[in-house]
């Protein structure tokens, strides 16, 4: 292929029990280079650059598939790095939910909760894979079935999740599900960001913007209590562009209990921008929208140092920050949320579209 062209590359990455796992490096000239894992979906890197044309990878990752595989085991401890998440993104309270009368019970991954779908959820997968070269865009279409029953979920699901990259340094992930019978679905993808590079420090001064003017106090354990509440004037106001470390040492509750942000935003609109995050070093911008009704911002706050990435310098705390967009956490149990069911015949949609640009 030319090289002024857009490109795909298929490798094998290793091996998974008795799955080979291959990586898919999606390259657009002069723009981004992105490489996806179909083990869990994962983004293991997205490199992009900076204001004089550098590029860095901006996502956290792994560089084998051995330190996927070992810092993916079902536990407490899993960061999630790059995956797709499912069958339900965040946390579901008490590892339970009602539906149409049933009541269904899921494996505790997660203190007292179910989260990302249970130990063994769709980042834990090799999804089937296909390549794809369209007019403007180069891609990876990757499906996964989930039968009925999969960590307690009622209902056989397909599930479809495509990563397109385009000329305009855009990243767009479409998510497509149906259902033989009534369930729950929520599906996101979890890359950790830094727009400084992987591996160069915490984000702290990385300034973030979210078009939210409400988000969701959690009790003890991350799970939303009440009604979303506004943001105005407090620490979780992101309405105008604030550095993610300005007040993440503060003294509110709300920090106090996550150690930092773990929570979820309810977003203003889908027509605008959901998100956008800037850092001032490198001049890198990061302009997320969505369809989804709300935003999980997390802001690394238990990542620790004996996680390292490709460059094999370590994290720590607050080496990336995550934009996870889903419906709401524990909307199964929360009838006044957004509705997350799916059932026979309709069709789970959502589209994420990250894009990376440069300021002077």
């Amino acid at each position: 292929m030319a090289q002024h062209e857009p490109e795909i590359q298929r490798e094998l990455f290793g091996r998974a029990g008795d799955a080979d796992v291959h990586r898919y490096v999606l390259s657009w000239p002069g723009g981004l280079t992105v490489r996806v894992l179909d083990l869990g979906g994962v983004i293991q890197s997205l490199e992009a650059p900076d204001r004089d044309g550098v590029p860095a990878n901006v996502v956290l990752g792994f560089g084998t598939l051995d330190e996927y595989v070992k810092n993916n085991q079902p536990g407490e401890n899993r960061v999630f790095f790059g995956a797709l998440v499912g069958r339900y993104a965040n946390r579901i309270a008490g590892g339970t939910f009602s539906l149409d009368g049933v009541t269904h019970r899921l494996p505790l991954n997660n203190g007292p909760n179910t989260l990302h779908g249970g130990p063994e959820g769709f980042d834990t997968r090799v999804w089937a894979a296909t390549e794809l070269r369209e007019p403007d865009s180069v891609g990876v279409r990757l499906t996964l079935e989930s039968p009925d029953g999969d960590e307690g979920f009622p209902g056989a699901v397909s599930a479809e999740v495509t990563y397109r990259l385009d000329g305009q340094n855009r990243l767009r992930i479409t998510y497509r599900a149906t259902t033989d019978a009534p369930t729950v679905v929520s599906l996101t993808n979890h890359s950790y960001w830094n727009l400084a590079g992987e591996g160069s420090g915490d984000v702290h001064s990385q300034s973030l913007m979210l078009n939210a003017r409400r988000y969701c106090p959690v009790d003890a354990d991350l799970i939303p209590v009440g009604d979303p509440v506004p943001v105005e004037g407090g620490p979780f106001d992101f309405l105008t562009p604030t550095a993610i470390g300005a007040r993440i040492g503060g003294t509110h509750p709300q920090l106090e209990i996550a150690g930092g942000y773990d929570h979820s935003w309810a977003l203003d609109s889908a027509e605008e921008i959901a998100a956008q995050a800037v850092d001032p070093d490198s001049g890198r911008v990061l302009t997320m929208w969505t369809t989804e009704p709300a935003v999980q911002f997390y802001s690394g706050n238990f990542l620790s140092e004996d996680l390292a990435g490709p460059s094999g310098r370590p994290y720590g705390r607050g080496a990336g920050f995550a934009l996870e967009a889903q419906r709401f956490p524990d909307s199964p149990n929360r009838p006044d949320f957004p509705t997350a069911v799916l059932r026979p015949g309709d069709v789970y949609r959502q589209e994420t579209v990250f894009q990376l640009s440069t300021e002077d």
